[in-house]
């Protein structure tokens, strides 16, 4: 897992957690954006409990932004309070998955294709230095960078549609899932072709090319219950 300490403020005060989808957040919330990355990346494993200091030395951060954190992922469900032990990582099913996922098409293709038509150049091109960002975690084998710059891409591009409650619906359901095969695409060195779509994305969104929009995020959000979910088949 990556190390927040290895980022410290120019001041030398807390270190200098990501933020994330452009918003500006306390560093309660960045502690929990970071949290939540690595429960997606399946870092921090179902059905385990963990201490609030244990978390707190493993991320290199104080142990109150910690719990408090903690407990604002128990309210979304995310993990849940283990009286004088910590937080136990709840568990999602394959059916869950296949809903969450299910719902993020239905949502995220037709809105993204439709940015086709109505996204400016200057707005897509804003979010290439996060879809590089992606890449670069991917080839580090960086799980949880990468899922920090996957949110961050995603929820960036479908905030041009402007529709400010669309994006809190689709960040609740990526809070949601978990990705148990980021390590094995890492292992088979194939993380990184995955990562390329991003840029692939955007390159078809500026060429205003509908029907390539529609194939690249639908094959994307497949990776999601196919590989991502550490299945080999479309499960």
């Amino acid at each position: 897992m990556r190390d927040m300490a290895q980022q410290p403020a120019p001041d030398g005060g807390a270190p200098a957690l990501p933020r994330l989808g452009g918003r500006r957040s306390s560093y309660r919330e960045r502690v929990a954006d970071a949290l939540r990355a690595a429960l997606i990346a399946g870092e921090l494993r179902p059905g385990e409990v963990y201490s609030a200091p244990s978390l707190a030395t493993r991320f290199g951060v104080s142990a109150t932004p910690v719990r408090e954190a903690m407990l604002d992922l128990a309210k979304e469900g995310l993990v849940d309070a283990v009286p004088n032990k910590g937080f136990r990582v709840t568990a999602v099913s394959d059916r869950q998955l296949d809903e969450y996922t299910h719902v993020r098409a239905l949502i995220e293709v037709p809105t993204v294709v439709a940015l086709t038509g109505t996204a400016d150049r200057a707005s897509l091109e804003a979010l290439r230095p996060a879809a590089r960002e992606i890449v670069t975690a991917a080839a580090a084998g960086d799980l949880i960078a990468y899922v920090e710059a996957d949110t961050r891409f995603h929820l960036g591009l479908l905030a041009l549609a402007g529709n400010t409650h669309l994006v809190e619906v689709v960040a609740d359901l990526r809070g949601r899932s978990r990705l148990y095969g980021l390590t094995a695409l890492v292992e088979a060195g194939r993380l990184l072709a995955s990562a390329e779509e991003h840029l692939e994305l955007l390159d078809a969104l500026l060429a205003r090319d509908e029907q390539a929009v529609r194939e690249v995020m639908t094959r994307h959000l497949g990776h999601v219950r196919g590989l991502w979910a550490a299945r080999t088949g479309d499960g």
